[in-house]
C-alpha cells in the first residue's frame, strides 16, 4: 500500500478520535474553550491536511489508484459530516446545514457511478466545489472553537471580540452552504447530460 492510502486510512482512524475527545471528560479551558473541543478542533485540522497532502502526493509520485479513487473522497465525506453532526449535537450548528451537504454529497456519488457507467468520464471539480471545499474545512475548524451558535451574532447579545468571531463563522457557513448548493448544481448538469446521452 502507498503512501497516499495510507494517509486515507489515517485520516479516516482521525475520525473517531475525534468523536470521542469531546465525551470522555476532558476537564479545563484555554481562553474559555473547552481543551476537548480544542483537542478534537486539532484532530480535524491535522485530519484536513492529510486530505490535500495525500491528493499531491498520488499526483506527483503517480501513485493514484482505484483503492485511493474510492476511498479518499469517501473519507473526506466521513471527515466534514462526521465534524458537522459533532457541532449540531454540541447545539452550535443547525441541522439544515448538514442536511444540505448529505444531500448534495448523494447527489454527488450518484452522478458519479452515471459517469463510470458511461465509461469512466472524469468528473472534474467546479469552481463552486473547490470554494465548498475550503470554505467548508475553515468554517468548521472556526465552529469547534466558537463560544457561541451558529447565527448568535444576530441576536444582539454579543460585542467585541466574540461577535466578530461568531459573524466570521456564521458568514464561513453560509459561504459554505451556498458553494454546495451551487456545486450541486453544477453536477447535476453534468449528470443531465449524460443521462440524455
Amino acid at each position: 500500500m502507498n503512501l497516499p492510502n495510507k494517509l486515507t486510512i489515517f485520516r479516516i482512524i482521525l475520525v473517531p478520535i475525534m468523536v470521542i475527545i469531546p465525551f470522555i471528560g476532558i476537564q479545563g479551558e484555554f481562553c474559555r474553550i473547552p481543551i476537548a473541543l480544542l483537542f478534537a478542533d486539532i484532530i480535524f485540522i491535522i485530519a484536513s491536511i492529510t486530505d490535500k497532502l495525500d491528493g499531491y502526493l498520488a499526483r506527483k509520485n503517480n501513485q493514484i489508484t482505484t483503492f485511493g479513487k474510492f476511498l479518499d473522497p469517501l473519507a473526506d465525506k466521513i471527515l466534514v459530516l462526521t465534524a458537522m453532526i459533532m457541532l449540531v449535537q454540541m447545539a452550535k450548528l443547525p441541522a439544515w446545514i448538514p442536511i444540505i451537504v448529505l444531500a448534495r454529497e448523494f447527489l454527488v456519488s450518484g452522478y458519479r457511478l452515471i459517469a463510470v457507467e458511461k465509461g469512466g468520464i472524469v468528473v472534474a471539480a467546479s469552481i463552486w466545489g473547490k470554494l465548498k471545499t475550503v470554505t467548508q474545512m475553515i468554517a468548521i475548524i472556526l465552529a469547534f472553537i466558537d463560544l457561541h451558535a451558529f447565527g448568535d451574532c444576530f441576536k444582539g447579545t454579543l460585542q467585541g471580540g466574540e461577535l466578530l468571531f461568531n459573524a466570521i463563522v456564521t458568514v464561513m457557513m453560509i459561504v459554505q452552504t451556498i458553494a454546495t448548493i451551487f456545486s450541486g448544481i453544477d453536477y447535476m448538469k453534468g449528470a443531465k447530460k449524460l443521462i440524455k446521452e
